[in-house]
């Protein structure tokens, strides 16, 4: 039986200090300059003109204003206002201690320093993504007959966990981090049927063919990707974006997963309580894994 009531979830307007962060690896020359113009330098736009931040950030006015349009404000007036508002809301939340890491760290700080990055991920990703779109995640997930879960390298175990957990609530989702074997699925794949392509880059070719695919089959495709230029989200019916950070480590995807798991998590645990029946089936499956493990 469902549960005719809306996830209730409430998401903040988002911050124009995370939206550039999260642009920052795809933006141009002069764009770059104006995204770190306003990161270090945000209390100066402040008390300054259009002119005088092109000026002061080594770049023209018509780019100021193009940059502006690019955050999806009118001009740079409604740009202003919002870095003002982002600078309120830094201050207070100001962090008591540095949460970058340092080559003689401790144990202890690493400890702490990774949980307060963590804690910075996961606020992002959730100013990111809209209430309504998540609704509409859920709502297309309720309907698919079958569920196909695609993804490559670290994202691999993130899209292997989600598959689980919605086998668990009854929804017929597989996995496949193998493209050969995603592509002769997809075959069998129609309208009725829903691709999930988890990718931080959003720009992975084998990733992209198999979107290609399924779209060519009248299959609806969700992706979980980065905010910013994505080929995936471009191509995508419903997208929930992750936050690109800095990781402690190179390469580690540690922040990454950290953000596709939040939304992963999110997902199973609206489905999870909108839905009695539903919440019957995890516990037979927990049941069901308990006894395999007793016996």
């Amino acid at each position: 039986m469902d549960i005719s009531v809306s996830t209730g979830y409430q998401v903040k307007r988002m911050s124009t200090f995370i939206k550039i962060k999260a642009l920052r690896p795809t933006l141009s020359q002069s764009e770059a300059k104006l995204a770190d113009f306003t990161l270090s330098s945000g209390t100066q736009i402040r008390t300054l003109s259009s002119i005088e931040l092109a000026k002061a950030a080594g770049v023209s006015q018509s780019s100021v204003v193009k940059f502006a349009q690019k955050l999806g404000y009118r001009g740079f007036p409604a740009f202003k206002l919002a870095v003002v508002d982002a600078l309120n809301e830094q201050a207070s939340v100001q962090e008591s201690r540095s949460t970058q890491f340092e080559q003689n760290d401790s144990l202890a700080d690493i400890s702490e320093k990774l949980i307060a990055n963590q804690h910075k991920t996961l606020t992002a990703t959730q100013k990111l993504n809209s209430g309504s779109e998540f609704e509409r995640a859920v709502q297309v997930l309720k309907s698919a007959r079958k569920v196909l879960i695609c993804a490559k390298g670290a994202s691999g175990s993130v899209a292997q966990d989600f598959a689980f957990k919605l086998q668990k609530v009854g929804i017929a989702a597989v996995c496949h981090s193998d493209e050969y074997s995603a592509a002769s699925y997809i075959a069998s794949l129609g309208k009725e049927d829903l691709l999930i392509v988890i990718s931080n880059s959003g720009q992975t070719k084998a990733l992209l063919k198999l979107a290609e695919q399924a779209k060519l089959n009248e299959c609806r495709l969700f992706a979980i990707t980065r905010y910013g230029d994505s080929q995936l989200s471009e191509i995508a019916d419903h997208v929930l974006y992750t936050v690109q950070e800095a990781e402690p480590v190179s390469h580690s995807a540690i922040l990454t997963r950290a953000s596709q798991c939040y939304l992963i998590d999110t997902l199973f645990v609206s489905l999870a309580q909108s839905n009695l029946h539903w919440l019957r089936r995890i516990d037979r499956a927990n049941d069901n894994m308990r006894a395999i493990f007793h016996d």
